[in-house]
């Protein structure tokens, strides 16, 4: 709960992702050993050699809306650059069912930013075409990350031909609402620019009866980078950019107790951002400090 408001994690998958090598073009083995007493085993697997990564959405339901952010990597979706996205088959639908919520009762949903596992339910595929997955809602994300994917950027690489099959079709029809900067969306949610991983890559804060929530996308994918917050991913366009979007929201959510509800991190899921004298510290929902 965030004041009046329920938060609820669905998830569409779970399990090992990217080597740290990969995943963190600073990363020291040392870091592991350092840190092994809470990563393992919830947050990197040592049989695996990889961290463990959630995809999952956020269902926020508020006294009126039916809100999800982040819609995750959607099913039959042509992703040959990264496999565990590649033409899935995933019953997400029916656990958001099982959560409460059917595509007809959304009313809005709320990208981060345009990557590939970030808005890939926006559309599922109808007799061989792309068409709103939420028939009801309004899609939100930004301007930047619009005409950033909508032009060459959206055609190569490891994000090619996510623009044209989850973003075009709702922007086709008439669906979607493209912000531009900071500002208020309604039902107590406030967009925050925090570009560096993405060129428009937004975060949301939910402010509800004095408490505070902050659903942070890929600022960080893994809490061992509240830890190391200079650390990019290898994902990362902007990489100071990036490093000072994740500084603000760790010092936002250290200063205000702001709930933070990330996009990968598993295991606690969310939690709350400290501080020590070495730097930040984090705290998993339920699970206590690490």
């Amino acid at each position: 709960m965030i004041g009046e408001v329920t938060v609820t994690r669905v998830e569409e998958q779970c399990g090992p992702g990217f080597t740290p090598e990969f995943l963190f073009p600073d990363w020291r083995p040392e870091i592991l050993a350092q840190h092994r007493h809470w990563m393992v085993p919830e947050f990197f697997s040592e049989a695996d050699g990889r961290f463990i990564a959630s995809i999952h959405t956020w269902i926020v339901r508020t006294r009126h809306h039916v809100i999800l952010v982040d819609s995750c990597a959607g099913n039959h979706k042509h992703r040959p650059q990264i496999a565990r996205f590649h033409q899935l088959n995933l019953p997400f639908l029916e656990r958001l069912r099982a959560a409460g919520v059917t595509p007809e009762s959304v009313d809005y949903v709320l990208c981060t930013h345009l990557h590939a596992d970030h808005c890939g339910w926006n559309t599922r595929l109808d007799d061989g075409r792309w068409v709103p997955t939420f028939p009801n809602a309004r899609y939100v994300f930004s301007r930047a990350e619009q005409e950033h994917w909508s032009g060459p950027a959206g055609r190569s690489g490891f994000n090619a031909g996510v623009y044209d099959d989850s973003v075009l079709p709702v922007i086709e029809t008439g669906q979607a609402e493209i912000i531009d900067g900071r500002g208020e969306i309604g039902a107590g949610l406030v967009v925050e620019p925090t570009p560096g991983h993405s060129v428009g890559h937004v975060a949301f804060r939910l402010l509800s009866r004095g408490e505070e929530g902050l659903f942070s996308g890929d600022i960080m994918h893994q809490p061992i980078q509240i830890y190391q917050p200079d650390w990019n991913t290898t994902f990362c366009e902007q990489p100071d950019l990036a490093r000072r979007s994740r500084q603000w929201v760790l010092e936002h959510c250290a200063e205000r107790r702001a709930t933070l509800f990330p996009a990968h991190f598993a295991g606690g899921f969310a939690g709350h951002v400290g501080r020590n004298r070495d730097g930040f510290t984090w705290e998993s929902a339920g699970r206590g400090a690490t």
